[in-house]
């Protein structure tokens, strides 16, 4: 695997190694490289968990940081992300972690980068290690995909979560619905739309999304969401004994969830957090490895060591 771009080009086997890997980092002493490596942070957007669980999981794996600030870089003197990204490739990058608002940043770039690229979020287009921590959750939780019913309820239209999970968990097994207020339907997501009622009763997972009040082109009022089209603590008491709520975050409170759900015995936000640490060392791991950066053997004998647990 040359980048990791998304979660499309990973076959089921490739996945379920991924989440292998990250379960090992998380009960087995880390094994570092070999040799001195370099992570290059590229973020042109606002981000905390995302842009901290790569920074903790690089360190976790005996990296350095090239810590990328936007306000203090060449990009204020009109430098483009492509020249961005081949200055850290030329001074010794071994990883790029880029997060852009556009959606053609990748094309744009992947194809003339010898070093891994990891898309930390494109535009609206797709959040892939986000939906592998997501699904690297579900899978915890459940062991399997097949059969379930997953509603990713809220501002589907401009959110690239959603795109991303609603197509890995479909070629998963899963059975997946959407739910939106009107206005935030995205059309070309081929899946059923159903109210919050039904969402809450029929679920095994809810996962919620903010609104993305920076990509609408006006504002759009908040006035009675939550009770319309939010998850609100009568409609957590429909949900199956063993539903669970996840939410990539941030999270508006009050907004798409009442806020004492947030950290309600079903919900598993915080879980998926720390979860994103390990499946980005998974990844990142699996990109070194296959350029022949890092100890494969020693990898091998983490892996095998948790598997024998």
């Amino acid at each position: 695997m040359q980048h990791f771009i998304s979660v499309d080009q990973l076959t089921e086997d490739e996945l379920y190694a991924l989440f292998e890997t990250a379960e090992s980092y998380r009960f087995r002493q880390i094994i570092k490289p070999y040799n001195q490596l370099f992570a290059a942070n590229l973020f042109f957007e606002p981000s905390t968990r995302t842009k901290m669980s790569f920074i903790v999981a690089e360190k976790k794996l005996g990296m350095e940081m090239l810590d990328h600030h936007n306000e203090n870089s060449s990009t204020r003197k009109g430098e483009s992300l492509y020249d961005t990204a081949k200055t850290y490739e030329a001074i010794g990058a071994d990883v790029l972690v880029i997060r852009d608002a556009s959606d053609d940043w990748i094309e744009d770039i992947s194809d003339s980068i010898s070093i891994p690229i990891i898309n930390a979020g494109a535009g609206q287009k797709e959040h892939p290690t986000q939906c592998m921590l997501d699904l690297l959750t579900i899978f915890q939780e459940y062991g399997s995909f097949d059969g379930l019913k997953i509603v990713i309820a809220g501002d589907i239209k401009h959110s690239r979560v959603a795109h991303s999970n609603a197509a890995a968990l479909n070629r998963l097994g899963a059975e997946v619905y959407l739910s939106a207020a009107p206005g935030f339907e995205d059309t070309s997501l081929d899946f059923p739309y159903i109210s919050m009622d039904k969402a809450a009763e029929m679920a095994d997972v809810i996962m919620l999304l903010r609104i993305q009040h920076e990509r609408h082109g006006v504002s759009c009022s908040m006035d009675n969401y939550l009770d319309q089209y939010g998850l609100t603590i009568e409609r957590e008491r429909k949900m199956k004994n063993e539903a669970i709520i996840l939410h990539p975050a941030p999270v508006n409170r009050g907004v798409e969830i009442d806020t004492d759900l947030v950290e309600c015995e079903r919900s598993r936000i915080f879980k998926q957090m720390n979860n994103g640490v390990y499946i980005r060392m998974a990844i990142i791991t699996k990109l070194l490895e296959d350029r022949g950066s890092t100890n494969e053997n020693t990898i091998n004998q983490c892996q095998t060591a948790f598997l024998s647990v």
